[in-house]
């Protein structure tokens, strides 16, 4: 692709994962990316090709380590290392860069809501007060003028979407939310781990985190921010045997005399604009494949048999705009860009 005049310097932390490919699969195709540090400790010194042959064709530096990385040369950092090891390293780093995490380390705005799901304290709790929890659409004016965009988690993303819009309008009971979601494997990351080999994913689903799942506070964070008021929801995860994709059901009581007709207007006005999400005709559901590859949210609302209740079907992939997808939108915005840019992949289908 021809590069634009205007090149944003980027450096990716832990680009050996599966966010830090997708990541430079998505701004391989950015008129404005000028990738210029790609770390990964264990496979420094190796052409990123090395790792992901399908990037091979690309004109990238070599993986280094991090202590290699010179900061004077870059403008954006994504982020893209484990839980619990992003925050004392960011908070180490030049106030002059804007920094995208992709981590849990700065989602939750709470110190000690972080401790109590994550098992320690929050090592940098001043640079918390800064960082802008990042659903693009839910958040553009903020994310704006941040220097730290804490990008959502993908399960979180998947309910937000829908949720927060039919808080604000009133139209469901706060008190009764259901949310039962699945997920692709990548989801887990691509360090080697029993409880997601061939063997124990294929042919089958399980749940897991199973009213423990550290996504939960963070749902709740935006569901209360939403309604001014505290909110906890019920929320299991599965796990299925497909590389990519969350689609999270949702179960909800309709409040103030609302109808599933209405919530569906409520959302279809809400996005009416947005480039990246987009709500199907009242009774249509959104299936994974619809979204593969993509940037895209699908929402899809249903009258539930049972009287007073509505079904909300929700679809992203969990790499894109779950992960790498939202966290190009965001550097987007903060960089001053149009934030559909380098986004425009329509999904792969079939």
């Amino acid at each position: 692709m021809t590069k634009g005049t205007n090149q944003i310097k980027i450096a990716i932390i832990g680009a050996s994962g599966y966010t830090g490919a997708e990541l430079v699969r998505l701004l391989a195709c950015h008129p404005n990316a000028d990738i210029r540090a790609l770390t990964a400790d264990r496979n420094a010194g190796k052409p990123l090709s090395e790792v992901f042959p399908h990037l091979g064709g690309l004109d990238l530096p070599e993986l280094i380590k991090l202590d290699a990385v010179d900061w004077a040369d870059i403008d954006v950092v994504f982020c893209c290392l484990p839980h619990g090891t992003t925050q004392e390293f960011i908070a180490s780093l030049p106030d002059s860069l804007k920094i995208i995490d992709l981590s849990a380390d700065f989602r939750l705005s709470n110190i000690k809501t972080y401790a109590e799901w994550y098992g320690h304290d929050h090592l940098a709790p001043d640079l918390q007060k800064d960082a802008v929890y990042g659903i693009t659409e839910l958040a553009r004016d903020a994310i704006k003028k941040a220097r730290l965009v804490a990008n959502p988690g993908c399960y979180p993303t998947s309910a937000l979407l829908p949720l927060v819009p039919l808080i604000d309008a009133k139209q469901i009971d706060t008190g009764n939310i259901i949310i039962d979601a699945k997920s692709g494997v990548t989801g887990a990351g691509r360090s080697a781990k029993e409880g997601t080999l061939y063997a124990e994913v294929t042919e089958g689903i399980h749940a897991y985190g199973v009213a423990g799942h550290r996504h939960a506070p963070e749902i709740e964070q935006g569901l209360s921010a939403a309604a001014g008021s505290d909110i906890i929801v019920n929320f299991t995860p599965h796990l299925m045997p497909m590389n990519r994709g969350i689609l999270s059901t949702i179960y909800v009581s309709l409040a103030n005399g609302a109808s599933a007709s209405d919530l569906h207007a409520t959302l279809e006005k809400k996005y009416a604009k947005e480039p990246f999400v987009r709500i199907l005709p009242e009774g249509s559901v959104p299936h994974t494949r619809h979204v593969r590859g993509s940037n895209h949210c699908l929402i899809g609302v249903v009258a539930d048999r049972l009287k007073g209740r509505a079904v909300i079907v929700s679809v992203i992939d969990n790499l894109v705009k779950g992960a790498s997808g939202q966290a190009v939108q965001n550097m987007n915005l903060v960089c001053g860009l149009d934030e559909t840019t380098g986004l425009q992949q329509e999904p792969l289908f079939p």
